[in-house]
């Protein structure tokens, strides 16, 4: 955003890779509107990049139009910029403020995680009742109301992929598409973990969906352990089926599941469960964002299914800070950072 006497000449933002970042975009607004950018104050939720990318350098641009302050909300955290963009602006005589704003890091949040690892930003969103289950007995159920489960179609569209276990594909046989379809630069991925027993061919989750353009979703990607190959080789022909781990592996290997994901290009993942596979991933230390979705009902009993299975987290039990809560209908959605001891 460039101001200039307290009103607002110019705003802008960064659509997707690949295209203007938000200062060119701020700049641009500028001039369409046949506002002169200098002298004025610019506010960006990033420090102007400073490094050759598939954009010019941000920092250089910002110098050009004569801007004479720049109020920076978060530092960049890719080590090719870091401080170099302020450092640059500084000495062309810019006058640069860093704020380091809670609601600017939030912003950045998955890009700061991957542009530091080889796995992509994990996202954790269950449902559960009162007394944390997702189902009185192993069958297809909704625990939540429609206001909530539009709210996890606007999840799965903000994530590069949406990954459940295979369990949940045998007993929901879920699509696992956007509703509706949204238009995005690279397609959509739907991930199954396995272990070593592979899901059925004809599952959902395989078929092309109706409402989107073909291209839209990527071959589903199935992650099974490499002791697995014999038994996954009628999946080849319906999915992508990458084998993770040694030739006699018999359990999924997740951390390295993850870093199969990162290397095809998926830089944030969506875990929607089922509970095994989300008590592992937690246990693990392998979800960077929890998404709690809260019915008001109470489901426990002999055949109940746990909102959280298959591992022990005692280890995990220094709990999560809430930082969003917010109602959907009769639900309540509370999500939080998980930070790793």
């Amino acid at each position: 955003m460039i101001v200039r006497d307290g009103r607002t000449v110019g705003e802008g933002w960064h659509h997707r890779k690949g295209e203007a970042h938000a200062e060119a975009e701020a700049l641009r607004d500028a001039a369409a509107a046949g506002a002169d950018p200098r002298g004025a104050t610019m506010y960006v939720t990033l420090e102007p990049h400073d490094h050759e990318s598939t954009v010019p350098p941000c920092s250089l641009a910002v110098i050009a139009a004569g801007i004479s302050r720049v109020v920076v909300g978060a530092i960049d955290p890719n080590g090719q910029t870091h401080g170099r963009g302020i450092a640059r602006m500084r000495a062309a005589g810019i006058t640069v403020d860093v704020v380091d704003d809670p609601r600017c890091l939030a912003l950045i949040e998955r890009f700061a995680f991957t542009i530091a690892t080889d796995r992509p930003f994990v996202t954790l969103k269950m449902a559960c009742s009162l007394d944390g289950c997702v189902a009185p007995a192993r069958a297809t159920f909704a625990v939540t109301g429609a206001q909530a489960r539009r709210f996890v179609h606007e999840l799965r569209a903000d994530h590069d992929a949406v990954m459940v276990g295979a369990g949940t594909v045998r007993v929901d046989d879920p699509l696992l598409t956007v509703r509706p379809h949204r238009t995005r630069r690279k397609p959509y991925v739907r991930v199954v973990a396995c272990e070593t027993a592979p899901v059925a061919v004809a599952s959902r989750i395989f078929a092309a969906p109706l409402d989107a353009p073909a291209e839209a979703y990527a071959r589903t990607v199935v992650l099974a352990p490499g002791g697995a190959a014999a038994t996954f080789a009628p999946l080849i022909a319906a999915a992508d089926v990458v084998f993770v781990g040694d030739r006699d592996a018999r359990a999924l290997d997740l951390r390295g599941a993850l870093v199969a994901l990162r290397k095809r290009g998926i830089a944030s993942v969506l875990c929607e469960g089922g509970p095994t596979l989300a008590g592992r991933l937690i246990a693990q230390g392998l979800v960077e964002r929890v998404v709690w979705l809260v019915a008001p009902r109470f489901l426990a009993g002999p055949h109940a299914v746990p909102v959280l299975a298959g591992a022990d987290l005692a280890a995990t039990a220094n709990g999560w800070r809430f930082d969003r809560v917010e109602r959907l209908g009769d639900d309540v959605m509370l999500s939080a950072p998980v930070h790793h001891v």
